[in-house]
């Protein structure tokens, strides 16, 4: 299985970091944090290139809007060691649930686990 894991991981993207985003990592890579899930962010030395390495399913809504501002370069400094102030109105990062069980369904749907009964609606029926 070791090889198999080593050509995977030489080929493919979506199961997790690749050989050669490792092997950049190790050389060139300075660790600058991590957030709430897991997911490791890295910087060149230089501070020229910024990146992510996920912790587990690769899905870019997972960033929370903090990191999403540093790894584009919109804040110079990293949310691990100067976090944005926010609001207390302010709702806690949630990535994005379309085609997951979770997805929001409106009252009334059939995804609900109980669809609503309407009786102010009649379907039409042909004759």
């Amino acid at each position: 299985m070791g090889i198999l894991n080593t050509v995977l991981r030489a080929l493919t993207w979506w199961n997790g970091q690749t050989l050669g985003t490792q092997l950049y990592t190790w050389r060139k890579g300075e660790r600058v944090g991590e957030d709430e899930q897991g997911n490791i962010y890295y910087q060149t030395r230089d501070k020229v290139r910024r990146w992510v390495i996920y912790n587990g399913e690769i899905e870019a809504s997972r960033i929370s809007p903090d990191w999403h501002g540093w790894l584009h370069h919109t804040f110079d400094d990293a949310p691990a060691t100067t976090p944005l102030p926010h609001k207390e109105w302010e709702k806690p990062h949630q990535e994005n649930l379309s085609g997951t069980a979770q997805a929001y369904a409106p009252a009334g749907s059939i995804r609900q686990s109980a669809p609503v009964d309407r009786k102010d609606y009649e379907s039409w029926q042909p004759e």
